[in-house]
């Protein structure tokens, strides 16, 4: 490789739900340091990190951002490799610390052979909206192939079938944030995600063990901030859409949304963090 960032082409943009522009930077970026605050953590306590020559593997990394966070806190030998099927949301490649890389993997395709059994560790966050239940299964072998025998899995995402909308007062009325989001459940099969729960059993079943669920649901304030960070996924889709009806309902919705937010309304979810280890050979 003689760039932080291999060169192949790129997954089409449709197959994504949200803009890959900067604002959808600055969301994943905002969004990033929000979980970290809620769990504490950007490893689980359990995974090891003060191995020599560490290797990480951070799937659908976005912006990157949870790999250089990561790379503070591990050994100046680590590689760190992030895989995605768009690089729009990266730093410039010149500008990547000298132990961080990129490349192009779509991770619903076989695993290329030379990643086969090499990280330490693998990361995956906010693929909530990214995969169908039917993919999950499939996907989680896929990540236990690229671990070493006694290397860990940690996966992170909301569960959206825990979703409640909470106000701080009691008076308030949020008629329009349960339309919201009872419409992107309804319009795109993508947004509205039941498979989070199953997690654990998943695992299990690939053949994970020592498996382990960390549950949060924050405190308030917290989930008022992750709920306004959250809206900009409402605006990014409605920027991205070709459902003409979504479009026209978004339009009609977010701003009433909004507003309904300005009076103390919020959508929050218990979130997960499902931390799985291969077994020894």
């Amino acid at each position: 490789m003689t760039s932080n960032t291999e060169s192949q082409v790129p997954a089409s943009r449709d197959e994504y739900v949200f803009t890959r522009d900067f604002l959808d930077n600055n969301r994943i970026n905002l969004m990033h340091h929000l979980w970290t605050k809620m769990f504490g953590y950007l490893l689980h306590p359990k995974i090891p990190t003060d191995k020599a020559d560490l290797r990480v593997a951070d799937v659908g990394t976005g912006t990157g951002i949870w790999l250089f966070d990561v790379g503070e806190m591990v050994s100046k030998s680590a590689r760190l490799e992030g895989f995605d099927v768009s690089f729009d949301a990266t730093p410039p490649p010149e500008t990547l610390p000298s132990n961080v890389s990129f490349r192009h993997w779509n991770v619903k395709e076989d695993v290329p052979e030379d990643l086969i059994g090499v990280f330490d560790v693998v990361h995956v966050r906010f693929f909530s909206f990214v995969l169908l239940v039917d993919d999950v299964p499939r996907v989680v072998e896929r990540l236990f192939k690229m671990l070493k025998p006694g290397g860990y899995l940690q996966w992170a995402d909301p569960d959206y079938k825990s979703l409640r909308i909470d106000t701080a007062k009691p008076e308030t009325k949020t008629p329009n944030l349960s339309e919201l989001f009872k419409l992107m459940a309804v319009q795109d099969q993508r947004l509205n995600p039941t498979w989070l729960t199953d997690l654990p059993e998943i695992f299990a079943s690939t053949g994970f063990t020592d498996i382990e669920a960390d549950k949060k649901d924050g405190p308030p304030h917290l989930a008022f901030i992750f709920h306004e960070a959250g809206l900009m996924i409402h605006e990014l889709i409605y920027r991205k859409t070709k459902n003409a009806k979504m479009q026209e309902e978004l339009k009609r919705l977010l701003p009433k949304a909004v507003e309904e937010t300005r009076e103390g309304a919020y959508a929050t979810a218990v979130r997960w963090t499902v931390v799985g280890r291969k077994p020894e050979v």
